[in-house]
């Protein structure tokens, strides 16, 4: 069974960072993507960044680019999103999502497993 757990939310003032994690469980790593997505209130959820587990490529939509980094510790089924430099506007729920074909990741925003997601609230 798949199973993603996102931790690491919380409270910050803008112009801060916080640390997102993903552990995931009941697949093998390598043969899958690995995506972030936030869903803010009243707005659709949309896809932020993703890694294919089989060769590590990153992708980041444009809004986070040079701020937001994602990184996975394969041996240990972990994907963390770094996001420095907050903003207000970055508030939301963020979700960890897998999907078995890592080159989902760059192609596609369609995930099949998700997690039960972690807020992230910016102060201004």
């Amino acid at each position: 069974e798949v199973q993603l757990v996102e931790s690491g939310g919380g409270l910050v003032q803008a112009g801060g960072s916080l640390r997102l994690s993903c552990a995931a469980s009941g697949f093998t790593f390598d043969d899958y993507a690995i995506g972030w997505f936030r869903q803010a209130p009243g707005k659709e959820r949309e896809g932020v960044s993703c890694i294919r587990g089989s060769d590590g490529s990153t992708y980041y939509t444009d809004s986070v680019k040079g701020r937001f980094t994602i990184s996975s510790d394969n041996a240990k089924n972990t994907v963390h999103l770094q996001m420095k430099s907050l903003k207000p506007e970055d508030t939301a729920v963020y979700y960890c999502a897998a999907e078995s074909w890592p080159n989902r990741c760059g192609s596609s925003w369609s995930y099949n497993y998700w997690g039960q997601g972690t807020q992230v609230t910016v102060s201004s």
